[in-house]
């Protein structure tokens, strides 16, 4: 029943939180200066006709809310007496649909756009985290049971060098390397023209146009994982009860897997989870300097053509995958350490 509740409670406070950030994510783009219906076409040819057109085509004549003064919602207006036909309305019950509107640049659906475009990202920050993880964990724990010997040293310089290095110049760094050393792909998903005869071959050539972006992300999260690994595993190797556990005559390795690394795994938790959350964007600088097509790159094109319903769509969905991400967090913690449920 206790574990029942605090499910309970968890679930009820991520959906609260969800509902907020849907309400202040509508907002957030309807309080910027400028004209949203010009946002995204550049042409001073435009008439008033063709203007009012673009206006009436993705509901920005209507009010923002009841009583305010549609595109301004800063000055009053005359009320609405019906508040079913203002924007923020028209936003909620197309978001209970599924629906995120329509692309301002291309008249696309927001989400066919952002499902796309995540698929690939995922494609990169699952493979990359994944690996990360694995190395960076594994190296974090052989350097906190070798602490302060060569081994520690080393795997020490080694994560801080990794962490501290900039994204976009290790990028260019290796997409030099690669290009002209290994003959890997300068960029892209796939290579275009190719009429490829099997599934494998197609997924072979999506996997070299892959190989020099996860490099380049494992790279820099490995050594996150390593510094936390590390320090966190060697304070509790310092706990008492792993001096009882040794006076008992448990072996190195049942100490480390049976008593050290479950209560080491806390802060990884946390940090595995919020990385996994925020990076549903998109490592930007890596899908810029490899031009892969993922979130993070449409985020950037949208900024620069200012297409406020790309950015919306996309914006709800990092806040959201933020926001499960943390809930997922919450609930590992209460399976590896029974008294977060009962504080």
């Amino acid at each position: 029943m206790r574990r029942l509740r605090y499910l309970l409670g968890k679930a009820a406070w991520a959906s609260a939180t969800v509902l907020f950030v849907i309400t202040l994510n509508f907002f957030l783009f309807r309080v910027l200066p400028g004209d949203p219906a010009r946002a995204g076409i550049h042409d001073p040819r435009l008439k008033k006709e063709t203007i009012e057109a673009i206006r009436v085509r993705f509901g920005l004549d209507k009010p923002v809310i009841n009583c305010f003064e549609s595109l301004n919602p800063l000055k009053l207006g005359s009320c609405v007496v019906n508040p079913l036909e203002t924007q923020f309305f028209i936003y909620a019950h197309n978001l209970v649909q599924g629906e995120l509107g329509f692309s301002y640049h291309t008249n696309r659906p927001v989400k066919d756009m952002l499902s796309e475009r995540l698929w690939n990202t995922i494609l990169l920050i699952g493979a990359g985290q994944i690996i990360s993880i694995i190395i960076g964990m594994a190296a974090g724990a052989v350097a906190a049971w070798k602490a302060r010997s060569t081994i520690d040293y080393v795997a020490l310089i080694t994560s801080l060098l990794a962490w501290s290095l900039p994204t976009f110049w290790l990028g260019i760094i290796l997409l030099f390397w690669g290009s002209q050393q290994a003959g890997l792909p300068v960029g892209g998903r796939i290579t275009p023209g190719v009429d490829f005869a099997s599934f494998w071959e197609q997924a072979l050539d999506i996997g070299r146009h892959l190989l020099l972006p996860t490099i380049t992300y494992t790279i820099v999260f490995m050594g996150e994982y390593m510094l936390v690994m590390r320090s966190t595993l060697v304070e509790v190797l310092s706990q008492d009860y792993i001096l009882t556990a040794k006076a008992k005559g448990l072996n190195r390795f049942q100490i480390l897997k049976d008593h050290a690394l479950k209560n080491a795994m806390l802060p990884m938790v946390t940090i595995i989870a919020l990385n996994l959350g925020f990076t549903v964007a998109g490592a930007l600088q890596i899908e810029t300097v490899f031009s892969w097509p993922g979130l993070g790159a449409a985020i950037y094109e949208s900024v620069q053509r200012r297409d406020y319903p790309m950015l919306q769509g996309a914006f709800l969905l990092i806040a959201v995958c933020v926001i499960l991400a943390n809930l997922l967090a919450e609930l590992t913690y209460s399976l590896l350490d029974p008294r977060v449920q009962a504080e």
